[in-house]
């Protein structure tokens, strides 16, 4: 019996590479940016006294009372220590429209219309649902 020597695509050991780097890479920001936090590096948006006061609170009454801003606010607070941890999970989320970004040039190349329109509506699909636009979140 012959073995039968299987080759990975090129767009998957791209995909695969850009992700697993990628997440790595994330990881390291979210522990850099924890270190800055509680060091005191960067003063945070919440004062550490008042953040046990909301702990127990839903949601909407932290919000509320801490005065957080909603959707893409954060993105206005980064010089705050505790929103700068939100780099490294946004990278994290990110990785996705990032590969699929990478490889989208491969299939575009090969003239590959199916794959190409998934990628393209992937893309769009996860950046709209991200952006906020349609009430789901944003955030």
């Amino acid at each position: 019996m012959r073995k039968r020597i299987l080759e990975t695509p090129a767009e998957q050991v791209t995909y695969a590479n850009l992700l697993f780097y990628g997440a790595w890479a994330a990881i390291g920001i979210l522990i850099l940016t924890y270190v800055i936090y509680v060091s005191g590096i960067l003063d945070p948006y919440v004062p550490l006294d008042q953040l046990t006061r909301y702990w127990s609170k839903p949601v909407g009454q932290y919000v509320h009372g801490a005065n957080v801003p909603l959707g893409w606010g954060w993105a206005t607070l980064l010089h705050k220590g505790d929103f700068l941890n939100f780099l490294g999970i946004v990278l994290l989320a990110g990785m996705t429209i990032i590969c699929y970004a990478a490889v989208l040039p491969a299939f575009v190349k090969r003239r590959d219309v199916a794959y190409v329109v998934i990628i393209i509506l992937e893309i769009l699909v996860l950046c709209l649902g991200a952006s906020g636009i349609f009430g789901t979140g944003g955030h």
